[in-house]
Formats: structure tokens, sequence, C-alpha cells
């Protein structure tokens, strides 16, 4: 698609709002519905679209295999560490109580702090499986 000028430009001109959408349902996922899951797949739809219109060997530029491939570890780390936190802290696993000096806030630190590993997850599984896809068969 090195040619196709149009939609070179117009995926110029998209991508930013896709990546600023995604980041707008992941911190309003607290007050209404949204958050980790759609924002992540928002997210690694944005890096899909890059790879298709641009070359599968600029995705791999801007989000690299090996970068992508240690973050879904690092999202299930963050999700249970935050759980794991909560039970070091004298709660029960997942219980945010303990987060803050008062309920309110310690509330939206565990719940941003949980999606944020959701986020991260879902987003670089998404793209491993992209990369994995686009790669089977050539050797």
């Amino acid at each position: 698609m090195r040619f196709d000028l149009i939609l070179r430009v117009g995926a110029k001109l998209v991508l930013p709002f896709i990546l600023l959408f995604a980041l707008y349902v992941q911190f309003h996922g607290d007050y209404g519905p949204g958050g980790g899951f759609q924002a992540g797949v928002i997210a690694a739809g944005m890096v899909i679209l890059y790879a298709l219109i641009f070359g599968i060997r600029a995705a791999k530029q801007i989000a690299p295999p090996a970068i992508v491939e240690m973050m879904v570890p690092l999202g299930v780390l963050l999700y249970a560490g935050t759980g794991m936190a909560g039970i070091f802290l004298g709660d029960n696993f997942l219980e945010y109580t303990a987060f803050a000096h008062d309920f309110l806030h310690a509330h939206e630190w565990g719940i941003f702090t949980v999606e944020l590993g959701v986020l991260i997850t879902v987003c670089s599984t998404m793209i491993v499986m992209f990369y994995a896809f686009v790669e089977r068969g050539r050797s």
C-alpha cells in the first residue's frame, strides 16, 4: 500500500484520535461503561491499522515484538499485584480500602491500577496474536 496516498494520509490523521479515544475509554472506565479491556482492544486496533496501511515492518518498529511480548505478563502482574497489595496491607484480594486515607480515593486508585493492568495485557495480547497470524507461513 505504499502508493495509496489517500489511505496513508487518512490513517495518519485518524491514528492519534484512535489513541485518544482509547485513553478516554480507559480513564472513563471508573464512572461508566468501558475500561481496560475496551481501551486495550482499541489501542491494539490502532497498531493493527498502522500495520495494514504502512506494512508489518513499520508496525514492528513502533511496537517491537520483544517489548510487546514482555508487556503481556507485565499487565497480569500489575493486576495481580494490586490484589496482592490489598492482602499485604491487611485487606482482602482486590480490596482497595488500604490504598489511601479515605475510601473514595482508595477505590479510584485501585480500580485505575487494575484497569491499567487489563489494558496492557489485552493490548499486548492482541498485537502478539496479530504478529503471529501475519508471520504464519513465512520462513
